[in-house]
């Protein structure tokens, strides 16, 4: 007798299936670029999906095509039956959905007609969920369902709260939001009770962490602009190192620490990500800074900042910073922005103000965190207690309807047994 197959592929069409982040994939046709045609079957990963029915593939070396579903097939049987998987995961738990908010822009008064819509919710795993599988197997029950483009977010309960309780922003938010859609009634019982979540650790996980990503910013806006220069370094002397361009660059551009060891690798490291990026664009002809020198002696030409360094990527560090100060000082936190933070955040948005003035700004409004946090408003830590004793009501409630066959999806004959869609 032989074993039963993983799954029964030849029941799942390969062009079909949803491709989640990460995939890799292989291309059903060859696909011309600008300076090059990639062959039928060069092989890429998926990293977003643009619009319905399409994907975007990125193949190392070449860079990011957008390109129809239908021109990709999952790399191997391995990669079909994890791409099944997750539908089938997906399938069941998604009608176990307690609640869901938007979030985002659309949330903090700073959208546009264009803009997307961006959700996170709650789910509650069925009875059969948290307890049909041996200990040693319970990682591999999902807690958290996210849809193929990214947008759309479900935490399970419990990963829910233990998030909450590290005062984590995206979860805090999603609790706090003024606009909440309740899919079952017992969405109440979590969101009635969000306060026991909120504690001054929130300095720490939306105010500090912003400061710090607001500095890490800084280093590699003053990095990349010295690019430039580390090209011209590298095309006027055939000579130069790896050590010797970070030694170089860490005199001129690393923002001193006092330890110059340290600032000649932090130089070194920015040398390796900047060929690695240029690299995984299509850029250089391998990943290595012997492909960077040769890049800079034959093709280099001014570069525009990185994606990752325009100004819309720090509007988000001013307003939770803001968000932080004011929940600290009143209790109540920041969600729609109004007034001047929502000027200056719109602005950045809409690149009327370069990173560094978007930084400065960051900077300003940290400056009353220590202040707001010192004669704050909310308890040191968060209720631990409360918070076990609403997780385990819940999970409670989940058996209760499972074990009496209650209507809905956390039934018996609601609820699929996640053995089978797990093997």
């Amino acid at each position: 007798m032989t074993d039963r197959p993983l799954l029964a592929l030849d029941a799942f069409d390969p062009e079909r299936v949803t491709l989640p982040h990460g995939c890799e994939v292989t291309l059903r046709r060859a696909v011309a670029m600008s300076e090059h045609t990639l062959a039928m079957g060069t092989v890429g990963r998926i990293t977003g999906h643009p619009a319905p029915g399409r994907v975007e593939v990125t193949v190392a070396g070449r860079g990011c095509l957008d390109l129809a579903r239908a021109d990709v097939a999952p790399r191997t049987d391995g990669q079909l039956a994890h791409a099944v998987r997750r539908a089938r995961v997906e399938a069941a738990l998604l009608p176990c959905a307690l609640a869901r908010a938007t979030v985002g822009s659309r949330a903090w008064n700073l959208s546009h007609e264009g803009s997307d819509h961006d959700t996170r919710g709650v789910l509650l795993w069925p009875f059969s969920w948290a307890s049909a599988l041996p200990p040693q197997k319970q990682g591999a029950v999902p807690d958290v369902v996210v849809s193929a483009d990214g947008s759309h977010t479900l935490w399970e309960v419990g990963r829910t709260i233990e998030q909450a309780l590290r005062a984590d922003p995206n979860t805090l938010e999603m609790l706090f939001v003024p606009s909440v859609e309740h899919l079952d009634p017992l969405a109440a019982t979590l969101f009635e009770t969000r306060e026991v979540f909120v504690s001054q650790r929130l300095y720490g996980s939306f105010g500090r962490y912003a400061v710090a990503q607001a500095k890490k910013l800084r280093q590699s806006l003053r990095l990349a602009r010295h690019r430039d220069a580390v090209l011209g370094w590298l095309r006027n002397d055939d000579a130069l190192l790896l050590d010797a361009v970070a030694a170089r660059l860490a005199s001129e551009a690393v923002e001193p620490s006092g330890n110059p060891k340290d600032d000649t690798l932090r130089a070194k490291q920015y040398l390796k990500q900047l060929y690695r990026s240029m690299f995984d664009q299509g850029l250089l002809a391998a990943c290595s800074f012997e492909a960077l020198a040769t890049f800079a002696r034959t093709e280099a030409s001014a570069f525009d900042l990185p994606r990752e360094l325009r100004p819309k990527n720090a509007y988000n560090l001013l307003r939770i910073v803001a968000c932080a100060v004011q929940w600290l000082r009143t209790g109540t936190p920041i969600i729609a922005t109004e007034g001047a933070l929502r000027d200056r955040l719109l602005s950045i948005k809409r690149g009327e103000v370069d990173l560094d003035t978007a930084l400065r700004w960051t900077d300003e409004a940290a400056a009353d965190l220590d202040p707001a946090r010192d004669a704050s408003a909310l308890p040191e830590h968060p209720n631990d207690e409360a918070a076990a004793q609403l997780l385990l009501r819940l999970r409670e409630e989940a058996a209760r309807r499972w074990l009496h066959a209650a209507d809905g999806p956390w039934s018996r004959d609601g609820a699929a047994d996640p053995r089978s869609l797990l093997r």
